[in-house]
């Protein structure tokens, strides 16, 4: 069992470790452009996405399209350029948790098809990013470095 530990547990562990900017930076990337470009697209096709955002039932939607992309496009760009990415995170959990709640509810009959939803994966991520932090690679952290308590 201790060979067995060490072969599948502890060798990648240590590996990992050498490369634990990797995650937080790619994930970081990979949802920021997809928002920033989503918030963007959305910002300049207003009218449209103010229908959409009533027939989901959205309450307000004259005011919530706007703010919701503007999150999307601002949140996108905090979190690609690592900057406040624990602060840009949770307005975006939130606009997924929205999302699911209003324009994907109706399509839920179990548990796997709301895990199956890409909004369902963009807010572990964000939740894990407003937990975890944006790693080594990023403003966040040269900030830290630089002015604060560089302890994450």
């Amino acid at each position: 069992m201790n060979a067995l530990v060490t072969w599948a547990i502890d060798w990648p562990a240590r590996i990992a470790r050498n490369i634990a900017w990797f995650g937080p930076l790619l994930a970081r990337i990979v949802v920021g452009e997809v928002f920033l470009s989503s918030g963007w697209i959305k910002l300049h096709n207003l009218p449209q996405m103010v229908e959409r955002f009533a027939g989901w039932g959205i309450p307000f939607p004259e005011v919530m399209t706007p703010f919701a992309s503007a999150v999307e496009l601002v949140g996108g760009l905090l979190l690609l350029l690592g900057l406040f990415t624990r602060l840009a995170a949770v307005p975006l959990a939130v606009v997924m948790v929205v999302a699911i709640a209003t324009a994907l509810w109706p399509d839920v009959d179990s548990l796997d098809t709301l895990l199956g939803f890409s909004e369902s994966a963009y807010l572990a991520i964000f939740l894990w990013l407003a937990v975890a932090g944006p790693g080594a690679i990023s403003i966040d952290r040269a900030l830290q470095r630089r002015y604060g308590n560089d302890e994450s």
